[in-house]
């Protein structure tokens, strides 16, 4: 799985690339049809945002969490989007048997 890792008003540095590979490739072995995620990192006053997009299974997924520390946004943002595609394939399941 390929991860776009940018930032707004935040130097990526190591520390926030590691964090966010270890992450969100953890999802990725929950959901192998997973090929691309957009991962932006955004700094704001007293406040760290991460946000995750991707394409899954012919429709959009976007995920957000923000918190005062970075990593543990990132975590969140990691937690919200696996179970964002759960959600996600458990409705097409759903409409193939239906």
């Amino acid at each position: 799985m390929q991860i776009n890792l940018s930032g707004h008003h935040v130097n990526i540095t190591d520390g926030i690339r590691e964090a966010v590979d270890s992450k969100f490739n953890k999802v990725s072995g929950h959901h192998p049809q997973l090929d691309e995620v957009a991962v932006t990192v955004t700094v704001e006053k007293n406040e760290q945002s991460v946000e995750a997009k991707s394409q899954y299974m012919g429709a959009p997924v976007v995920v957000q969490s923000a918190d005062k520390d970075m990593y543990s946004a990132i975590s969140s943002a990691a937690k919200k989007f696996d179970s964002a595609l759960s959600h996600r394939k458990g409705a097409t399941q759903a409409q193939r048997h239906a």
